[in-house]
């Protein structure tokens, strides 16, 4: 269980829901009966609240929970697909429905794909969610060389296209358009870096992620994030609805950029 935002929201939806159902079956009655009686009695303030907030409450939560939840990008491991300050919106149904806290999957509609940008839960601390793409599924053998990565022994195609610089603190780095099976994406090298080599089969029920930016980022080739169980996928990134990253903010041609 993490207790996060999430499980806020399902405390609040909890307590008001019950605030709200005890008042009207129980509390309710009494007090329209001692109106009629000659005793007025009007509605406590605790209730009106309850009565208020529970359905936005709920709302939010079903939303957020099945349909889809915002996260910010807070850090450069994914350039050039996502910045730092771009803001995300994260579909939580493809991959099927999962309760809240509990991460429990309810519903299996689908699975995660090669080349998915994906938000999980770091298995080693399972409050901070983590953003990479989806390199290796179960039983695949995995292979990181000279930045080059092997999936079952089949090198994934790169075609250099340019130079990458968009502030000024982020080095200088090479652009690579990568496929991972029928995706095609771009990727960065930052060449004054060495590679950071990588050959391990996925085990089963897990998942290898790499963030874009190969040689700025911190994913499954480092034993501090690994081989991420499934139940950990938090949801599928479609799409950008806002960057706002001081002083560069914001940058206006991101905003509602699909996520691929």
């Amino acid at each position: 269980m993490v207790f996060d935002f999430s499980f806020v929201l399902v405390l609040a939806t909890v307590v008001t829901g019950l605030v709200w159902a005890a008042d009207a079956w129980y509390f309710k009655p009494r007090r329209l009966a001692r109106s009629s009686a000659g005793t007025p009695s009007g509605e406590p303030i605790l209730v009106e609240y309850a009565r208020s907030f529970f359905p936005i409450i709920l709302i939010v939560l079903v939303i957020r929970s099945f349909l889809f939840e915002p996260f910010r990008i807070p850090s450069d491991s994914m350039m050039p697909t996502l910045l730092d300050g771009d803001f995300i919106f994260v579909n939580k149904f493809t991959y099927g429905l999962r309760l809240p806290v509990v991460n429990k999957e309810i519903v299996a509609l689908g699975e995660p794909r090669r080349g998915d940008v994906v938000v999980f839960r770091l298995p080693s601390e399972p409050s901070t969610n983590y953003i990479k793409r989806l390199v290796g599924l179960p039983g695949d053998h995995i292979v990181v060389r000279e930045k080059r990565v092997y999936v079952n022994g089949e090198e994934m195609p790169v075609r250099l296209d340019g130079m990458f610089e968009p502030f000024a603190s982020t080095p200088l780095a090479q652009i690579g358009v990568e496929s991972l099976g029928t995706v095609d994406h771009r990727v960065l090298y930052i060449g004054e870096r060495p590679s950071y080599d990588f050959d391990s089969v996925v085990p089963e029920g897990h998942l290898f992620f790499m963030g874009d930016n190969r040689d700025n980022s911190r994913d499954s080739r480092f034993p501090e994030v690994g081989f991420v169980p499934i139940e950990n996928v938090v949801g599928k990134a479609v799409r950008i609805w806002l960057n706002w990253r001081l002083p560069h903010a914001p940058i206006w041609n991101r905003i509602g950029d699909a996520i691929h």
